[in-house]
């Protein structure tokens, strides 16, 4: 799936030895190649990716919730989980950039620009924060609800002052909520602003990943989540539009569950009984429907 120019060997970057995690990562981004990011959630996943010879990696939220913590990827995770979870990943990829999903950085401009520091110390080289409320879901998810475009660029304003070198991405979810005009109106506000990357998340087909790069004027990064709402499409369509960026938060996560699976019904195990598909069918694994029940019985309206 990688792109075969300009990848590291099994052990490193391509990058100066001694540079930090953030120069690494806008060293590759200067090359002009899609940095086809795998997901990793774990510390086997980190050296998997890492001895396979790619680039750069993804803490992706889903994937922690989900494998490191037994919940599904609705806003249970916290800032300091997450923060250890990278730190820990940061340490087994050594020379490849980290980039981070810090969700809707865990509260006000107050806690987000906390969170950007934490992240930085863990050796994070991106951080990646969204505009959707709290407590948020996975983009993939419905009835997603995003907070004002005015809200978001206070977030982000405090990021921007409260990181040292890191790159900040500004993810938008305001596709699936208010459509994909709304979302490139945000995205392009976005990088007026300062944000380093732009994602916006779950675009709905081929026409809409390319009005997107056709629109937003900064570097992108597309997320493929495996079963998700986007189609899949090679990183080399992806490098034809111009794509910086493309993670795969899913596909390492959703072949462990599949293979844990097939071991358990190797050993008389049965199948686990799931009324969805793809990612909503792993996150129903670890609790998405009586999650949500509760969530749905607490609410303000509830009480």
């Amino acid at each position: 799936m990688a792109l075969p120019d300009d990848r590291p060997s099994a052990n490193g970057s391509t990058a100066q030895p001694g540079a930090s995690p953030a120069a690494r990562l806008r060293s590759l981004l200067a090359a002009g190649r899609l940095i086809v990011t795998p997901g990793v959630f774990d510390g086997l996943s980190a050296h998997l990716v890492r001895r396979a010879g790619f680039r750069a990696a993804y803490l992706t939220g889903a994937g922690i919730a989900a494998a490191g913590f037994g919940v599904p990827d609705i806003g249970l995770v916290t800032a300091s989980e997450m923060t250890e979870r990278a730190r820990m990943v940061t340490g087994v990829l050594g020379g490849l950039p980290l980039i981070a999903d810090a969700d809707t950085g865990y509260g006000s401009p107050l806690n987000v620009a906390r969170t950007v520091r934490t992240y930085e110390q863990a050796g994070v080289a991106a951080i990646q924060l969204e505009d959707q409320t709290f407590p948020k879901r996975c983009g993939h998810l419905p009835d997603k609800e995003v907070i004002s475009e005015q809200e978001f660029a206070a977030k982000l304003g405090a990021a921007l002052e409260a990181r040292d070198d890191a790159l900040i991405v500004a993810r938008t979810d305001a596709r699936a909520v208010l459509g994909l005009s709304a979302a490139i109106d945000r995205a392009n506000a976005y990088a007026r602003a300062g944000a380093d990357v732009i994602f916006v998340e779950a675009p709905w087909s081929a026409e809409e990943i390319e009005r997107i790069a056709r629109e937003v004027d900064a570097p992108l990064l597309i997320n493929m989540v495996q079963g998700g709402l986007t189609p899949d499409h090679s990183p080399e369509f992806l490098q034809s539009l111009g794509y910086a960026i493309a993670i795969y938060p899913a596909n390492l996560l959703m072949a462990a569950a599949k293979g844990m699976i097939g071991a358990l019904q190797h050993l008389g195990g049965m199948t686990p009984e799931v009324a969805s598909t793809g990612i909503e069918a792993l996150f129903e694994l670890v609790g998405l429907r009586e999650w949500s029940a509760v969530g749905d019985a607490w609410t303000t309206a509830g009480v």
